[in-house]
């Protein structure tokens, strides 16, 4: 679809009627109004727009409404597989395809499991599966404020995260020592339409780091989802994490949009997330190429 047909908005002037501005959207797992859609990021001094459910939900989906009124420049990551919108960037998500022939079983990966479950042995280990619904501001915080501050997570982003749960359940997973101090909290988004569990954010005490707490939160994760009849646990973006390997056995797209303004200085800038994520190609292209060749095996890590 060219761009020109949805009058997309070519940069950020907030909206003047009222009525407009907050007017309520919803679509898939997302709700939105003009005013909430999106959070302010940047690259060095540039600004640009993401979503509000980008750093903690996956699988975002777009209309023509959300396009009209979002700012830009707007990057957009993780539209779902089946959309007719967006294109791969230069990474990919990493699956736990938990039921696979001979996953629980292959020779290194059994025995660093091993490892891992001998580590924490004799720690208290809590599970529960909880509607989001039920869930506040104060509770995601308290599982994951640290987190939050280490990567730089805006508080949108945590409503955006409790607006995608809405009607979702959450699974909380959390290790606890011998005189209760927390060793870990993982937090996932349990996708039925899917057979898939998505690690949202996982937050562990650094006085554990021998004991690899983030390595051990996806085995538990992907433990729950075997146990719980699931087929996948979704790690997200494999690009920057290298530890991943040692789950992942499958890869999918990331399919994005990046939407910007001829010019303008996240365009000029060759570290931009707008270069360094997606094609030139691709900028300010909505509609999905179905004959364009993805190999998994580019994403597909060493010893994985």
């Amino acid at each position: 679809m060219p761009l020109e047909k949805l009058a997309l908005t070519p940069s950020y002037e907030p909206l003047a009627d009222l009525e407009l501005a907050e007017r309520s959207y919803r679509l898939g797992h997302q709700s939105w109004t003009a005013s909430n859609l999106y959070v302010h990021s940047y690259h060095d001094e540039i600004a640009y727009f993401t979503t509000r459910w980008d750093a903690l939900c996956p699988y975002i989906d777009v209309n023509e409404s959300m396009l009209r009124i979002a700012p830009q420049p707007l990057l957009i990551y993780a539209l779902p597989p089946e959309s007719d919108w967006g294109h791969p960037i230069d990474d990919a998500y990493g699956f736990v395809a938990v039921r696979e022939q001979g996953y629980w079983t292959e020779g290194r990966r059994a025995r660093k499991f091993k490892e891992l479950r001998q580590k924490h042995r004799r720690f208290e280990h809590r599970v529960e599966q909880l509607p989001g619904a039920l869930l506040t501001a104060k509770d995601i915080y308290a599982w994951g404020a640290d987190h939050f501050a280490r990567y730089a997570i805006d508080p949108a982003e945590v409503e955006g995260f409790l607006d995608y749960v809405s009607e979702l359940d959450v699974l909380i997973l959390q290790v606890l020592s011998g005189d209760e101090q927390i060793v870990l909290t993982d937090v996932s988004i349990i996708l039925p339409e899917r057979s898939q569990v998505y690690g949202s954010f996982c937050q562990w005490n650094p006085l554990f780091r021998n004991h690899s707490p983030g390595l051990y939160a996806c085995l538990l994760a992907a433990q729950w989802t075997y146990d719980q009849g699931y087929e996948y646990y979704n790690l997200g973006p494999v690009g920057d994490f290298p530890y991943k390997r040692l789950f992942v056995n499958h890869v999918e797209p990331i399919f994005s949009l990046a939407l910007c303004p001829a010019q303008h200085p996240l365009m000029l800038d060759s570290g931009s997330p707008l270069h360094t994520d997606f094609c030139s190609a691709d900028w300010n292209r909505l509609e999905r190429d179905p004959k364009r060749v993805w190999n998994a095996a580019d994403f597909l890590l060493p010893g994985s």
